[in-house]
């Protein structure tokens, strides 16, 4: 990828120390191993100044209209919204764009005023208006929830977000 900083793509390494293949499952090796470099299946963007920048998990982008829209940006910008406690974003199938970013956000409880899904999607119009999220990034949809679930590392379990929300586009 050219280093702009915007460019996206999927981080592969090579070095004499990485893990060699998955013990047991030779198919996955393969696969971790593809072209000859070590899929690490986290997206990142290449800085003018030669630092990486880490944007998502592969398995975690959205592919809306065959651009990649980073799950991890657009929580971070709805994290930053007033009375919201934490919110996750997964993709959910569109006939038309294949994917469309749904969001599902923990309200606060504890802050002024609840956050509304309006407000929420003037604050993401704004930054895409600056510059700092593409426009189809925003999402069409945002759910209130009362918790998201979590792994067992305390990571939001995606997966099962993504089973139950992802037809409901």
């Amino acid at each position: 990828m050219p280093p702009d900083g915007t460019t996206r793509g999927e981080i592969v390494a090579r070095a004499p120390w990485l893990t060699p293949a998955y013990v047991g499952n030779a198919e996955a090796s393969e696969r971790l191993w593809a072209g000859g470099y070590l899929h690490t299946g986290d997206v990142g963007v290449m800085r003018p100044d030669g630092y990486l920048r880490v944007v998502d998990r592969i398995k975690d982008v959205i592919k809306s209209g065959g651009e990649w829209v980073s799950s991890a940006e657009i929580e971070d910008l709805i994290g930053q919204c007033e009375g919201v406690r934490e919110a996750a974003v997964i993709a959910v199938k569109d006939d038309k764009w294949g994917e469309r970013p749904l969001a599902l956000v923990v309200r606060d409880g504890e802050a002024d005023g609840e956050p509304t899904d309006v407000a929420i999607k003037d604050r993401l119009k704004a930054v895409a208006s600056a510059g700092g999220l593409p426009k189809f990034a925003v999402p069409d949809r945002i759910l209130f929830v009362d918790r998201l679930p979590r792994t067992s590392v305390g990571k939001f379990d995606k997966k099962a977000l993504r089973d139950h929300y992802g037809d409901a586009g």
